[in-house]
């Protein structure tokens, strides 16, 4: 994943940009960057692998150093940036968050019209934002450019792109993810999350639609591309991603978990729970939700360690995610020896640390552990968002289920376990609760999750439940 935040300001911006930026934190572990313009020095740009240290203390020796009334920005969890450009368009800085299907295909035909090479990252890949860019340089203007480089790619692409006038703010065709403006006085800000901006006086301006893009200075912000009527906005912003102080279309991440709990409780017909747990942070207050519900007590058995262990993203390396996992968790003895608990997680994707999770929990002394997962099983890789590091659909817990049961005809019967009205979906649930050594086990619904997001089901991508695009 990753989040981008952009400032154009009267007066010097970095402060702004340094804590906006920091604010997306969430969102990323392995880069860093940011880039800011002034018209005596030009375009300055800084990026940090944040990896073993975040963000707030690999670039705050930079941010004295750094000066511009213009300035963009992003966590990234995947490709260095922002990137400088010096094209036929005049010189730019570019940072983007999003996915690209069609990549290769993308860099054939660039070279077929002219682009002569794209810098190779390790592993042999080519950097979104850079294909990106040189998509927006086919044409005779940057707003051409932008609109072209939507059409042409599968998946999605958000973007800010800095020129020594103003910021160009676009977000993706379908509105997968967000784009937001907030406004002071003397600035204006773009930001991936809407609470980026709120500590260092703006608010909000506006949320541009889907495909809308915008150019921003210290004084306007101009609408260039109106916005289309289609959106898919990801649902797991709410379930996960976003942080939450965060709102997307109107509704509080907050407020959609704790309607989220509450909804799955009302389907609830368990007995014997001693407390009601959610998963730091994000099955926090999803539990809160379910416990005030079923006026079953909520609790916290075990504790993230978050002067060390801030953030919830993980290393790249499964292993060492898993052992990270186990080391941010303290457990309190008393709140789970002998006790019956029920745990709320946003989801399992693969599963592997909510079993070892469970496993601690019961080396804990737990008497039994009731695991709630807050979406619906996920049955399809997304092919629209970073949303994990699984390389195939096959890493899901839920397809390897299917594949055992249904052998080479498992692609077909998807649909079917997807439905959980259905006597294949009911068994998939009860062999992933037997492999995974849980009490038990029971996704929450597709229509509660919906009915807690609050916006029409139409606007809402749910494709990794359904496979509906």
């Amino acid at each position: 994943m990753g989040g981008i935040f952009g400032v154009a300001s009267k007066s010097d911006c970095v402060m702004d940009l340094f804590f906006g930026i920091d604010y997306h934190s969430h969102l990323g572990t392995r880069r860093g960057g940011m880039t800011v313009y002034s018209r005596s020095s030009g375009f300055n740009r800084v990026i940090h692998n944040i990896e073993n240290s975040p963000f707030r203390t690999k670039f705050d020796k930079d941010v004295a150093e750094m000066e511009g009334n213009l300035g963009i920005g992003c966590i990234s969890d995947n490709e260095p940036q922002p990137l400088l450009v010096r094209s036929h368009l005049g010189n730019f800085a570019i940072t983007t968050v999003g996915k690209i299907n069609n990549i290769e295909a993308l860099v054939e035909k660039c070279f077929k019209d002219g682009h002569t090479h794209f810098l190779e990252m390790s592993g042999g890949s080519v950097n979104p934002t850079e294909v990106t860019a040189a998509l927006i340089n086919q044409k005779d203007s940057i707003v051409e450019g932008i609109r072209y480089a939507q059409e042409m790619i599968e998946g999605s692409m958000t973007l800010l792109l800095m020129t020594g006038e103003g910021i160009y703010a676009a977000r993706d065709r379908y509105g997968r993810t967000p784009l937001v403006i907030g406004k002071k006085e003397d600035a204006c800000c773009a930001s991936f999350e809407s609470h980026a901006y709120i500590n260092l006086g703006y608010s909000l301006y506006k949320e541009l639609g889907p495909g809308e893009v915008c150019f921003m200075t210290s004084e306007e912000v101009k609408t260039l591309v109106e916005a289309n009527d289609k959106m898919k906005i990801c649902s797991f912003l709410w379930v996960y991603y976003g942080y939450p102080t965060s709102c997307y279309e109107g509704r509080n991440v907050e407020e959609m978990r704790y309607e989220c709990g509450r909804l799955m409780a009302q389907r609830d017909d368990i007995k014997d729970i001693d407390l009601v747990a959610g998963v730091p942070d994000s099955g926090i207050a999803h539990a809160i939700g379910y416990s005030n519900e079923s006026h079953i007590q909520y609790g916290r058995p075990f504790i993230k360690y978050t002067p060390t262990w801030p953030r919830s993203f993980m290393p790249q390396i499964q292993a060492d995610r898993n052992l990270i996992a186990k080391m941010k968790l303290i457990p309190i003895a008393s709140l789970i020896k002998g006790k019956s608990l029920l745990l709320i997680d946003d989801s399992i994707v693969r599963g592997t640390q909510l079993r070892d999770t469970t496993e601690y929990l019961y080396n804990s002394g737990a008497r039994a552990v009731h695991i709630r997962p807050a979406c619906p099983p996920i049955m399809y890789g997304c092919p629209y968002l970073n949303f994990s590091r699984s390389t195939s659909d096959m890493d899901l817990i839920t397809r390897r289920v299917i594949k055992k049961r249904e052998g080479e005809n498992d692609i077909n019967m998807l649909e079917t376990y997807s439905d959980p009205d259905t006597p294949e979906y009911n068994a998939m649930v009860e062999e992933i609760r037997k492999e995974l050594n849980f009490t038990s086990l029971r996704f929450n619904r597709l229509d509660d999750m919906l009915q807690a997001i609050g916006l029409d089901s139409d606007k809402i991508c749910t494709y990794c439940f359904n496979g509906k695009k």
